[in-house]
């Protein structure tokens, strides 16, 4: 006699599946889900890492309103990334197409311009420190050799965002390798036929090269968005060490959400912060997404259109 009842091949095989599926199944609702839940109810109580949290309803987000430090951090975070994200996508676009030449040696110039990608961020900062340096850095050193007066990069609360700028720049080489795979993706042949209608380089640039790169562009677009937001080790490096003034003028949202929470114990605020910057990410993303039929071509929907 039979203790447990014979399964069909139809139940076997779905026994089998959740087995399979179990741990990650388990593992995203105890690392992803549970925190996210939790950490939406922590934004709406006063909780200061020692004890119960004691709920307070929207008085978190009320806070942050009114707070004139909060809104010079998204200040400095919308600055930035209205700044840097083109920045990104064309220089990288502009090097993948120097990159994509067919010369002897061009290997050893992609490893060399994706290497920063690898790096750690803090000790890159702490380089870029370095170059920027007013008394003994590279950058002053060299302008002070053709007759030029180097700036405070990282002491003037003037200069503080620039630098985190332009040292954003030096991290492009990420994206080489994404352009590069599309760009080697776009069929020779019409590149050829463009060229005996009588396009130059510019008109096979716009009519051939960017329609076809549209979907990368909108990869890149997006991950550019989302990286910009969150910026946050070139302004604990950079700006952390100045005056309060340097210090206020660099300080980015991420940067003064961890000052909030680690720094003043204010977690429950600072899971407010958080979920402000998840939502407002979320937004500028699905917009994005959806503006995406306007300008970007696929080309496997046209031909089936």
């Amino acid at each position: 006699m039979r203790i447990y009842p014979t399964l069909n091949l139809r139940q076997r095989e779905a026994v089998a599946c959740a087995l399979f599926i179990a741990p990650a199944v388990i593992g995203f609702v105890l690392f992803w889900l549970l925190p996210l839940l939790v950490s939406a109810y922590l934004s709406f109580t006063d909780y200061a890492m020692a004890g119960w949290p004691r709920f307070v309803g929207l008085a978190n987000y009320r806070t942050l309103l009114g707070d004139d430090l909060w809104w010079r951090a998204v200040r400095v975070t919308v600055i930035y990334a209205v700044s840097v994200v083109p920045l990104w996508l064309g220089s990288s676009l502009a090097l993948a197409l120097i990159m994509n030449q067919r010369l002897r040696g061009m290997e050893f110039f992609r490893t060399i311009y994706y290497l920063p990608a690898v790096l750690s961020g803090v000790a890159t900062a702490l380089l870029w420190k370095w170059l920027f340096n007013y008394r003994y850095g590279l950058i002053n050193s060299l302008l002070k050799g053709v007759g030029i007066q180097g700036a405070n990069w990282t002491g003037d609360e003037g200069w503080i965002l620039p630098s985190i700028i332009f040292m954003s720049l030096c991290g492009m080489g990420w994206y080489l390798p994404i352009w590069l795979g599309g760009l080697q993706s776009i069929p020779t042949d019409l590149y050829e036929a463009a060229e005996i209608d009588g396009a130059n380089w510019w008109a096979r640039l716009r009519r051939v090269t960017l329609p076809l790169l549209s979907p990368v562009l909108l990869y890149n677009l997006m991950m550019n968005l989302i990286w910009a937001l969150q910026l946050f080790t070139e302004s604990m490096v950079l700006a952390g060490g100045g005056s309060h003034a340097v210090q206020l003028a660099g300080r980015s949202y991420l940067v003064y959400l961890y000052e909030t929470g680690i720094g003043y114990l204010r977690m429950g605020q600072a899971t407010a912060m958080a979920w402000l910057l998840f939502l407002a990410t979320l937004l500028l993303t699905f917009t994005v997404f959806k503006s995406s039929p306007f300008w970007v071509y696929y080309e496997g929907e046209r031909k089936s259109g």
